[in-house]
């Protein structure tokens, strides 16, 4: 498909197709899908971005704000943000491991012949919808060969066999919320660490959940820890009144791999199927993102009183995200579980 020359679009219509477009990314939308779809080169959407992360959307009027004229264009800035998001420093040569500003600085430097301070190169990242953001650290015994078999070929089976016997698939997780959990930040004044009082007493309440790609949420929660028992329980109501079968995600925790519960699936004659991640890969697994919201949205920035006000507010939160299919679908989106709806 041929690029659109946006010499050839009045300033009126290109000032609407610039807002559209930033404001899909914005929602959600994949950048480079929102530009492909409008048929554009994939220099220009990182442009718009830029731009209305810098100056709001005045700066995608058909008049934008004056400025001088930026030192790298579109297809750098592409360039740049596919490789900060999707290589490593040491590809580079690079003997530090993370990404800083002094690298970025000399990366570009280096590729591009442009000098920037390390000011304007934060500057530049934020723009780009980059910041700062502390490294998840993936487990020494992850195995990248099974990660990367299961994103292309085995889970593109298991999609395919489900299709073919129109089953849902589901991925499920078990986490456990506790009362002396905190979130977020407070203000205060400078160099006084500010006290957030509470119980002393420490609650905690064990959930189960299972997600859909179509935004479905199912939630159960036990007091007790989660045994086989209470494991089958949730099961026989994730399937109960379903018509098609139910092929579930899970990670290989004992309790998955108990007899029990291969003897309840057994039983199930075809209506449920288990299927396990690889070892180790929690990011794999979009349900991970419903506690990560629990905790960082809901129950980490509330008081906790008492186990039963606990429960009371982690089950409210569920029904609610029930209640939100768009949010749950967008927990498909993240970038390490995107391979599901790819």
């Amino acid at each position: 498909m041929s690029k659109r020359d946006g010499r050839s679009i009045s300033h009126e219509a290109m000032e609407e197709i610039r807002i559209r477009a930033v404001q899909r990314v914005e929602a959600g939308e994949s950048p480079e899908v929102v530009i492909q779809a409008l048929g554009f080169s994939r220099g220009r959407i990182y442009e718009w971005l830029a731009r209305y992360r810098e100056g709001g959307l005045e700066a995608l009027r058909a008049k934008p704000v004056p400025g001088r004229t930026p030192k790298l264009d579109g297809k750098a800035l592409d360039w740049l943000y596919r490789t900060i998001t999707m290589s490593s420093p040491e590809q580079f040569k690079f003997e530090f491991a993370l990404w800083t500003r002094a690298m970025v600085r000399t990366l570009i430097r280096q590729q591009f012949g442009v000098a920037l301070s390390e000011v304007s190169v934060g500057r530049l990242l934020r723009k780009l919808g980059l910041s700062p953001q502390r490294p998840l650290v993936r487990a020494y015994q992850r195995d990248p060969e099974l990660v990367s078999d299961w994103i292309t070929n085995e889970f593109p089976r298991i999609r395919a066999e489900a299709k073919a016997v129109d089953a849902e698939i589901f991925f499920a997780d078990e986490a456990q919320v506790r009362s002396d959990y905190h979130s977020g930040t407070t203000w205060a004044p400078t160099g006084q660490t500010p006290i957030v009082k509470g119980t002393g007493a420490r609650f905690k309440v064990n959930l189960i959940s299972a997600i859909s790609p179509k935004g479905q949420l199912r939630f159960m929660c036990t007091e007790g820890n989660v045994t086989a028992d209470v494991f089958i329980e949730f099961l026989k109501r994730l399937i109960n009144g379903r018509e098609k079968p139910v092929f579930l995600i899970v990670d290989g925790h004992p309790v998955h791999r108990s007899a029990k519960v291969k003897a309840f699936v057994e039983k199930t004659k075809g209506s449920l199927r288990l299927f396990r991640l690889p070892s180790y890969s929690p990011d794999l697994n979009p349900d991970e993102h419903v506690w990560a919201h629990l905790k960082h949205h809901k129950m980490g920035r509330s008081i906790i009183k008492g186990p039963d006000q606990m429960k009371k507010i982690a089950v409210g939160f569920l029904r609610s995200l029930q209640k939100m299919p768009d949010l749950v679908r967008a927990f498909f989106r993240h970038p390490s579980t995107r391979y599901v709806i790819s």
